[in-house]
């Protein structure tokens, strides 16, 4: 390996390290306790904002509304509620 070259590489290692140490600095989206009611199943659930897997499941779209504004009053949040076809309808906010 010739000087040049290994100066090349030592400058693009430095380069990528630096890069990725500054990635590593940005800061992290706080998770929000937003409640979304949404149809599930032909019944309806409460899932929390940015998560997969809802938090209960409901018969009535007025029990997963009133689930929902239980845990939002608590951390501060919105209730997000959706109709059927998936659409926001209403946001009620507790914050």
């Amino acid at each position: 390996m010739t000087k040049s070259t290994t100066s090349r590489s030592w400058a693009t290692f430095f380069k990528d390290l630096i890069a990725a140490i500054l990635d590593g600095m940005k800061p992290v989206p706080k998770r929000t306790w937003h409640q979304h009611v949404v149809p599930y199943e032909g019944d309806w659930a409460v899932r929390r904002e940015g998560n997969k897997n809802i938090s209960s499941k409901h018969k009535k779209q007025s029990t997963a509304i009133n689930k929902a504004k239980a845990i939002a009053k608590k951390k501060k949040a919105d209730v997000i509620i959706h109709g059927l076809d998936g659409k926001i309808r209403d946001r009620i906010s507790y914050d």
